[in-house]
């Protein structure tokens, strides 16, 4: 698992260097796995109307789904930041969605900065489709 997790690490954050982010200059990037074992990458792609903008773990997951995957096992997301980077709300309800409360998430910053958490415990008392 360490070589894939390092593996996955190093896609999350070549993702970066593709990333559309002509206002903030800060790029994401995030590497997603399938249950099936596919690997998806995402980055963080800006928009002048900044409600426009799609982050990087959105992008993943969007580009997963439409291809037919809908059971995760893995997300690695890096960024530029001292600490390990921290997903946005609406993110963090996009893995509500389509993930398990204790899949593993591996948060990345410069110079090898780590913090691996869980969805549920980036999202405590989550509102999902139960709840309708």
């Amino acid at each position: 698992m360490e070589n894939q997790q390092q593996t996955w690490i190093d896609l999350a954050i070549a993702a970066m260097d593709k990333a559309y982010v002509p206002y903030s200059n800060f790029p994401v990037g995030a590497c997603l796995v399938s249950k099936s074992g596919k690997v998806y990458q995402g980055l963080n792609i800006e928009n002048a109307s900044f409600g426009l903008t799609n982050c990087a773990e959105r992008t993943a997951f969007f580009k997963a789904i439409s291809e037919g995957e809908q059971e995760f096992q893995y997300l690695v997301i890096a960024g530029h930041t001292p600490d390990p980077i921290s997903p946005c709300g609406a993110c963090r309800q996009v893995m509500v969605e389509f993930c398990e409360p204790t899949m593993p998430v591996l948060l990345v910053g410069d110079e090898g900065a780590l913090k691996e958490t869980t969805v549920g415990e980036l999202l405590p008392y989550s509102f999902n489709g139960k709840d309708l």
